[in-house]
C-alpha cells in the first residue's frame, strides 16, 4: 500500500517539473520564422556552399590535399607556347555529393586576402539528380579588370 502512494507521489511530481517547464516555455518569444518568406540570418563562419575563384587560383594543390573527402579535383593550366603548367587552372570541380562542408580546403588555401576556394553563406540549394552535384568551373577568358572585394572576412 505505501508503495502505491509513494508511485502516485513520483508521477504527480513528474508531471509537475514537466508543467513548470513548459510553463517557462510558453512565455518565450517565437524562434519559428515563415521560411521562404523570412530568413534566420547566418553566423559570420557559417559553412555554406563553396564557390571558386579562379582568377586567384595558383593550382598548388593544397585544396585537394587537406580535402578528407576527396570531393575536389583540378586540372592546372598549361602554357600553348612552351607546354609548361602555370599558375592558374584550365577546369576546377567540386562534387557536393561527397562533401562534408569541413573548411578543411579553404583554411589551405594560400591565397590571400581574398581566398580561391571558400565557403558562402547560401544554404538553400538543392539538386535532383546526383550528377547535379558535381560542379565544374570551365576555362575562362582572363580578365584584365581587377578583383572586386567580396563581403568575406579574412580568418
Amino acid at each position: 500500500m505505501f508503495n502505491y502512494f509513494k508511485t502516485i507521489y513520483k508521477v504527480g511530481k513528474a508531471l509537475i517539473q514537466g508543467m513548470m517547464v513548459t510553463w517557462k516555455s510558453f512565455w518565450q518569444p517565437a524562434v519559428t520564422v515563415q521560411f521562404p518568406d523570412e530568413k534566420l540570418n547566418t553566423p559570420e563562419r557559417f559553412r555554406g556552399a563553396l564557390t571558386f575563384d579562379k582568377e586567384t587560383c595558383t593550382a598548388c594543390n593544397l585544396c585537394i590535399k587537406a580535402c578528407p573527402t576527396a570531393c575536389i579535383s583540378l586540372e592546372p593550366a598549361v602554357d600553348p607556347a612552351t607546354k609548361k603548367r602555370i599558375a592558374k587552372v584550365s577546369w576546377y570541380q567540386i562534387d557536393f555529393g561527397k562533401c562534408n562542408y569541413c573548411r578543411l580546403c579553404e583554411e589551405a588555401c594560400p591565397t590571400k586576402p581574398i581566398k580561391s576556394v571558400r565557403h558562402t553563406h547560401q544554404y538553400e540549394w538543392g539538386m535532383l539528380e546526383r550528377k547535379e552535384m558535381l560542379v565544374k568551373w570551365e576555362r575562362m577568358i582572363p580578365s584584365t579588370e581587377p578583383l572586386t572585394s567580396t563581403n568575406m572576412k579574412p580568418i
